[in-house]
């Protein structure tokens, strides 16, 4: 198995806050074309949308778009060909933003290439582009 490199992570990780500012963005459009919108209906769409883009997509496609785009893949350790389930993927994004930029830092130091959140719930980032 090849484990995806510290670069394509962090290109995926950069997309997908590009695609998390752009989702944003196209939802206050949204919401300004209504008269009356309650300023809780806004913080709840923007927190829900920062908060389970990251896992529905780890969970049903086995990685977010930036994943797909850099060619990596979340899997589960124990069993590569399957994608790790939804309750693990929510605890994986939550450590992963707890921890920041110092849980993927933790790539390094293993050698199936695990960040911190991906030690945490049993998970591995596997590189595909070259498998397809």
């Amino acid at each position: 198995m090849d484990y995806a490199i510290l670069p394509n992570r962090i290109k995926a990780v950069v997309i997908d806050a590009i695609i998390l500012i752009c989702a944003m963005y196209l939802i206050s459009e949204l919401f300004a074309s209504f008269e009356h919108v309650p300023n809780y209906a806004r913080i709840v769409a923007f927190v829900l949308i920062a908060i389970l883009y990251d896992p529905i997509f780890t969970s049903a496609f086995g990685g977010t778009i930036g994943h797909s785009y850099g060619g990596i893949t979340v899997r589960r350790e124990s069993d590569p060909g399957k994608h790790i389930l939804f309750p693990l993927a929510i605890v994986r994004f939550l450590v992963k933003t707890l921890f920041g930029w110092l849980s993927l830092l933790t790539v390094t130091s293993s050698d199936k290439k695990q960040a911190l959140h991906d030690l945490v719930v049993g998970s591995i980032v596997l590189d595909v582009k070259n498998e397809k």
